[in-house]
């Protein structure tokens, strides 16, 4: 019994950032600021300057409880760190809301500053009987900038916490005195977004471990 439980709680992990990016250089090339405008054309900013991502899931033989249950189990085994946490759970209106944490997902040493780049994406799950709706936002990009080490050196390096709104960030502004590194954020935040709604419609549609049928 314990080591399915471990199992299962292993299966419920989203990609290290290591295999996220082997995932997003598999997907979409190696070439960020390529792969970067080619997205382009697919996304576009919500009326917050955020990337927002929505799907329908369908599962016409589960109920309302049915799901909420296996996404509840979900969310719980994934989202359980300082960083990545539940923010609402709220069975009666069918909604789930979660925020994530990928540290690192794009690193950049510049002439003067060094980059490093996470996000802190929010995944919102509202059910119903037979579908679940996922939204997926990404409202900005969380920044360490070390001021002063960059590969030119000079002084004692200081640290500055930014928030990157996306409208500031290519390929959104077409002005970017950190394009490269932008250019990896977006793809990878778009990779990991494909990988959350995945995750979640496999545990729709099969469960979390595959063996919560009603026959026990």
């Amino acid at each position: 019994m314990l080591l399915a439980i471990v199992a299962m709680g292993a299966s419920a992990q989203i990609l290290r950032v290591d295999e996220l990016e082997k995932y997003a250089k598999e997907k979409y090339g190696e070439k960020w600021v390529d792969a970067a405008t080619n997205l382009s054309s697919q996304l576009t900013l919500d009326k917050n300057n955020a990337i927002t991502y929505v799907m329908v899931i369908p599962a016409d033989s589960k109920t309302k409880e049915q799901l909420y249950v296996l996404l509840n189990y979900w969310f719980a085994a994934t989202f359980n760190d300082a960083n990545s946490v539940i923010k609402l759970n709220d069975k009666d209106c069918g909604t789930i809301i979660a925020q994530g944490y990928v540290a690192g997902i794009a690193k950049h040493t510049g002439g003067s500053n060094t980059y490093n780049v996470s996000i802190r994406p929010v995944i919102k799950c509202d059910i119903k009987d037979g579908k679940v709706r996922v939204t997926y936002t990404v409202p900005f990009y969380d920044v360490e900038r070390l001021i002063g080490k960059g590969w030119m050196g000079g002084t004692r390096p200081r640290r500055s916490d930014e928030n990157w709104t996306l409208d500031s960030c290519f390929p959104f502004a077409k002005k970017d005195s950190h394009k490269k590194t932008s250019c990896k954020a977006l793809v990878m935040a778009h990779a990991y977004s494909n990988v959350v709604m995945d995750k979640i419609e496999e545990c729709v549609k099969n469960g979390l471990s595959g063996n919560e049928g009603e026959d026990w």
